[in-house]
This record gives structure tokens, C-alpha cells and sequence, in this order.
């Protein structure tokens, strides 16, 4: 398929992408303004990011801090660039020195990282940076996450002991066969209910990035604020290597 033919059919999926979140907020109740679109171009081709860009689109994700290091200066600024893979704290520097227009880390899932980031952005002087706090709502070891119990201890140590970030919410992964994520994402609710109250924070300011390509519907209908999509939109990806960044 000719480079062209690729990027148009991004264009198209990303279309048709946007309209089953409108249909599934509308589910939900929910105003479809509400529920942000991240378009994961992990391992894309920047010209493929950019057709997504022209197209009206400026929400991007990518998993890994070399490959948005090398992506971010290519593409305009107004981009409002996510982080959300799992970060090294020797890599929480570079990234925020590298990327002036990041928006928002969604993977804090310890006090370590969390310093590591605020100082950082105080460092470099830069406007205090949006973080979500990781829950693992599975139980796998595979995955990156606080424990569920811990969630409000995190998130407070993020609101109170970081001033350079702001906590902005609570993100979680779904387990990949998708039976079980209803149930880790009706965890991620009330691990929402648990930090609010901690907080005194109102639930309608306290994000939930939850839902990827397989499971973005259900997770919009049980009150996802922000969904994380990559192949759906870019097609399935072929990885050349492991990466560990």
C-alpha cells in the first residue's frame, strides 16, 4: 500500500474513531466534549502523525522517550504530547527538557518518580506539569501500577509534596482479554472515590484514562475521561526490537 494510501485510511480511522466515542459518551449520558482522544503513534512514522495533525487532531501519545524526543521537534508545537509508558527517573529530565509542549505523564506509580518529576520541572523552570497516578486494577506483574490500596497515599504525595506537578487523576490498563476489564475499570471508580475524598477534590476534576483500542467504548460507557488509542487509528504495529525507555 502506497505511504499515501496509508496515512488517508489514519484519517479515516481516526473519523471513524471519533464518532463510536461520541455514540458511546452519548450512552453514557456524558457530553462527548468530555472524553479526550489520544492517539498513541508509538513506533509510527512521523509524515503518518502528521496526516492525523492536518486532519484537526492534536492529542498524541508515545510510550517511549527516545522516539518522542526524536518525533516532537519534527511536528508543530501546538500538539498536546502525553506520555504514557512506563518512565525511568534518569529519563524524567530529558523528557521534560526535550519535549516543551508535554502535557501530561499518565504513568506516576511511585513517590521516586513523582520527585524525580518535580524537580525536574523545577529545574527547568517550566509551568507545573499535569501527572495521573498508574493503578494496577489487574493484579498482573507485568504491568507497571500502584496497588489499588496505595493509590491515595500516592496521590496525595503527588498534590501535597510535588508543587511543581499538578494531580490531575488516575490511569489504569485493562487486562488484554478483555473479560475482566469491566472490573478493573469499576476498580479504577472507586479508587477515584477513595483519592477524591482524601483530596476534598470533586470527582468531575479527577481524570480517568482508561480504555485503549479493544475495550474504548466500555470504558467511555462506565466513565472514562480520557482514551489512549494507537492501532485502531495508525493499524496494527510492527516492532523492530524490544525497547526498554
Amino acid at each position: 500500500m502506497a505511504a499515501s494510501a496509508v496515512e488517508n485510511a489514519g484519517v479515516s480511522a481516526l473519523r471513524s474513531v471519533m464518532l463510536r466515542v461520541r455514540q458511546a459518551a452519548e450512552r453514557s449520558g456524558r457530553d462527548p466534549a468530555l472524553v479526550r482522544v489520544v492517539a498513541v503513534s508509538k513506533i509510527k512514522p512521523v509524515s503518518l502523525i502528521r496526516q492525523v495533525y492536518n486532519f484537526g487532531h492534536r492529542c498524541f501519545g508515545e510510550n517511549y522517550v527516545q522516539e518522542i524526543l526524536e518525533k516532537a521537534p519534527q511536528l508543530p508545537d501546538d500538539i498536546e504530547w502525553h506520555f504514557v509508558g512506563h518512565l525511568q527517573t534518569n529519563k524524567a529530565k530529558l523528557l521534560l527538557a526535550g519535549v516543551p509542549n508535554l502535557a501530561l505523564v499518565e504513568g506516576v506509580d511511585n513517590e521516586k518518580i513523582a520527585n524525580h518529576l518535580d524537580r525536574a520541572v523545577s529545574n527547568l523552570g517550566r509551568n507545573p506539569l499535569k501527572v495521573l497516578v498508574q493503578v494496577n486494577t489487574s493484579g498482573e506483574e507485568s504491568k507497571s501500577g500502584i496497588h489499588p490500596s496505595d493509590c491515595v497515599e500516592l496521590a496525595k504525595h503527588v498534590k501535597f509534596e510535588c508543587p511543581n506537578l499538578q494531580f490531575s487523576g488516575l490511569m489504569t490498563i485493562g487486562m488484554p482479554d478483555y473479560t475482566s476489564t469491566p472490573e478493573n475499570f469499576r476498580m479504577l471508580s472507586k479508587c477515584r472515590t477513595e483519592v477524591c475524598k482524601a483530596l476534598a477534590m470533586a470527582e468531575e476534576h479527577c481524570e480517568l484514562s482508561m480504555g485503549m483500542s479493544g475495550d474504548f467504548e466500555q470504558a467511555i460507557e462506565m466513565g472514562s475521561t480520557n482514551v489512549r488509542i494507537g492501532s485502531t487509528i495508525f493499524g496494527p504495529r510492527e516492532y523492530p526490537k524490544k525497547q526498554t525507555d
